[in-house]
């Protein structure tokens, strides 16, 4: 079988839902930043768990991004995306 091999689209920031999970990964992965992003969002780690699935937080995992320069820079270069990526992300899930 024949496979068609990935476009652009297929890239690393073709799901928006995908890329703002793998945000939260990158957030959470910084004691100092994961805090910051709680206390901006006011979610515990209980409830951001239960609402992983939601569109509304994962808008709001790329809206703490989007909101502080260093962090959008800092978690494109990590994710292999360019910053405007994971703002036109955070525009499709609806922030």
């Amino acid at each position: 079988m024949l496979r068609t091999p990935p476009s652009p689209a297929d890239g690393p920031g073709s799901d928006p839902q995908a890329l703002a999970l793998n945000a939260l990964g990158w957030v959470l992965a910084d004691e100092d930043r994961a805090q910051r992003f709680l206390a901006l969002t006011g979610l515990t780690p209980d409830a951001l768990r239960a609402a992983l699935g939601e569109p509304a937080t994962l808008a709001g995992v790329l809206e703490f991004l989007c909101a502080h320069e260093p962090d959008l820079v800092g978690a494109a270069e990590a994710l292999g995306v360019d910053p405007q990526v994971i703002v036109a992300a955070r525009e499709k899930l609806g922030a």
